[in-house]
């Protein structure tokens, strides 16, 4: 994985040295005692990831090592096993360490206010990656992707793959009804209801309208969620779905899917138990995605998923560290959204990337020529 971001890496280093041109001395942050006239070799960047069995996280890790790294950092980088004792553990433990910033992908973001407190204490300055922690002051910073727009684009791509909307976003005319069910990701990920969010308000009006239809009657997030977005957990509710609202003929259409690998849990459960075909082609319902994970694109490229959102998390690795240097530096990390996320006790500022809609026809124009999977890869469905 380490190699598809070589070129990030290079940017950041540009980034990096634009970012420290400007003014300001450096600030009094830092576990040490602050990171004024601190060499960069000397200082200690935490970074907390939540899982390894997802290939997305693994590659984050990568990339927020190695920038941090290019930039002249020490990195103490930690896989948390989806377990959130084994999370707090570990971020005591680089607080103990004498850490001068976290950066903190969180598994539940309710569950490390204690941390939080004790970095605090210690004037350590935290950076949430991704998934914003909630219910605590002492978050500085937040970077992530507009999650309400990937939701938003999600339902979309949904729309589109039954052919309700054009591919340039435009009504067709038609009128159904289409049959779909819903999928949410984890409730204790923030991230989760700003995807159902966006993704609802855009499908409400063509329920409403009776253009489609969710015949399981499941339309709350609670009713939908996948706890720790597992692909097990989504393949048994689909199969569940199928024996108990569908046995009798009716015909399923598409499912909305916040993440690959509900995703092809889900598509496990249409093949098998379902009885559909193999293939969109054949009849398999159409089903999203997000996080452009190889196998997933595989399969969009296949015709066996119909889309997937590409978050380009070179993109949002190389932004957390510019976020860091500034912070570390005594500035005001740049921030492009300062209302939408409060997490419970403060608007967190934030910097928003933004994501794209990946479906088989531009896998080579944003996946392959961006150097993020080879065709190969793309072939093969297996990271090289």
């Amino acid at each position: 994985m380490k190699k598809k971001y070589a070129l990030a890496a290079l940017g950041l280093v540009g980034a990096l040295a634009l970012a420290g041109c400007g003014g300001g001395g450096a600030g009094s942050t830092g576990g040490s005692g602050g990171s004024e006239g601190a060499d960069k070799g000397d200082m200690l960047i935490g970074v907390s990831m939540p899982t390894e069995t997802s290939e997305r996280w693994i590659a984050d890790g990568d990339a927020v090592q190695s920038g941090l790294e290019d930039a002249g950092y020490q990195v103490d980088l930690q896989y948390a096993g989806d377990d959130i004792p084994t999370q707090g553990q570990q971020i005591d433990q680089m607080i103990t360490k004498g850490a001068d910033l976290l950066i903190i992908a969180a598994i539940d973001g309710t569950a490390l206010s204690s941390q939080l407190d004790a970095a605090a204490a210690a004037n350590i300055p935290v950076i949430s990656y991704d998934r914003l922690i909630r219910d605590s002051e002492h978050v500085d910073f937040y970077v992530t992707f507009d999650n309400y727009k990937v939701g938003v684009q999600q339902a979309t791509s949904l729309l589109t793959g039954l052919g309700i909307l054009d591919a340039d976003g435009k009504e067709t005319g038609e009128k159904g009804p289409f049959n779909i069910e819903l999928f949410a990701g984890s409730l204790d990920d923030n991230n989760a209801h700003f995807f159902w969010q966006g993704a609802m308000d855009t499908l409400q009006p063509f329920i409403d309208d009776g253009v489609l239809a969710v015949p399981s009657g499941q339309v709350k997030i609670e009713q939908a969620a996948t706890l720790r977005w597992a692909q097990e957990t989504a393949q048994k509710r689909m199969e569940d779905l199928l024996t108990a609202t569908y046995g009798n003929g009716t015909k399923l259409d598409g499912v909305l899917s916040p993440y690959d690998g509900i995703s092809r849990g889900i598509i496990t459960a249409l093949q098998g138990t379902g009885g559909y075909g193999a293939t969109i082609a054949d009849g398999l319902p159409v089903v999203t995605g997000q996080d452009a994970e190889i196998a997933s694109v595989a399969l969009i490229n296949q015709g066996v998923q119909f889309s997937t959102i590409f978050k380009d998390t070179r993109k949002l690795a190389e932004q957390s560290v510019v976020s860091a240097e500034s912070i570390l530096e005594g500035k005001d990390p740049e921030a492009n959204d300062t209302k939408t996320y409060d997490n419970g006790v403060k608007v967190v500022p934030s910097y928003l990337l933004q994501s794209d809609i990946v479906h088989k026809d531009n896998i080579t124009s944003l996946l392959v020529d961006s150097g993020y999977w080879t065709q190969a890869e793309v072939d093969s469905g297996v990271a090289e």
